[in-house]
């Protein structure tokens, strides 16, 4: 081995992927595409009695690991990296039965992920519908002027999971009056004003939110009967 090379596994049958072409020693076979290295020499699997073990590339840790365990016999086979200087692992050799017996295990677990997979969807599902229904009867609350469905419009639209908006903040899912009265706001100042295509026409944002404030003002008093004069 050459000074610096990362060294073999210390452990356990070791098959190379040869970089040149070499030839079985015993029955003199060849270019072998794996060999084991006996005494100095090559072996071909067959003579080195692992002919009947199938490759396994690297890639699957679960698979690999659990047909490593399932196999009575296995190696590790590793091909050397010029460039790196070191060997590198590329599969292991298993028995065909065991390689079997890992995929039946790896596919269970797979459907039982996807079983769970399921199951959280489903609960998240159910918990989101019942928050913005919440949040809507809130909007509702606050704002009996508002009309039924742009409520719930709001509420689904504020308290998308992942979204960041202000449905899904601390106080979001607390039902303050302040976040509602934001996600409200911020329904009005897109859809009921201007202020869209103001930020289009490069007005600055603070600017944009001064000019169209009194107009939002305006549709939430009249959506609460009263003046929220912060609203904007």
């Amino acid at each position: 081995m050459a000074p610096g090379t990362t060294p073999l596994p210390r452990s356990g049958l070791v098959v190379h992927q040869p970089l040149r072409r070499r030839h079985c020693a015993g029955c003199r076979r060849g270019p072998l595409s794996l060999l084991v290295m006996e005494d100095g020499a090559p072996r071909c699997l067959d003579c080195a009695d692992l002919g009947h073990l199938v490759f396994l590339p690297r890639g699957d840790t679960a698979l690999t690991r659990r047909a490593r365990e399932e196999s009575a016999l296995s190696a590790v086979v590793v091909r050397f990296n010029r460039r790196r200087s070191r060997y590198e692992r590329q599969g292991v050799l298993v028995e065909e039965e065991a390689l079997a017996r890992a995929e039946q295990r790896c596919l269970a677990d797979a459907e039982a992920r996807r079983r769970r997979r399921a199951r959280d969807a489903r609960r998240r599902a159910a918990e989101d519908a019942r928050f913005t229904e919440a949040f809507a009867a809130e909007i509702r609350r606050l704002f009996p002027g508002c009309p039924a469905e742009r409520a719930r419009a709001v509420a689904a639209h504020t308290s998308v999971r992942g979204s960041g908006r202000v449905g899904r903040s601390a106080a979001g899912r607390a039902l303050s009056e302040g976040a509602v009265i934001s996600a409200v706001a911020a329904s009005v100042r897109h859809l009921d004003t201007p202020y869209d295509r103001l930020l289009m026409s490069g007005v600055p944002r603070h600017e944009a939110r001064r000019r169209i404030a009194a107009a939002v003002r305006t549709v939430l008093a009249g959506w609460s009967g009263d003046r929220l004069d912060s609203a904007g």
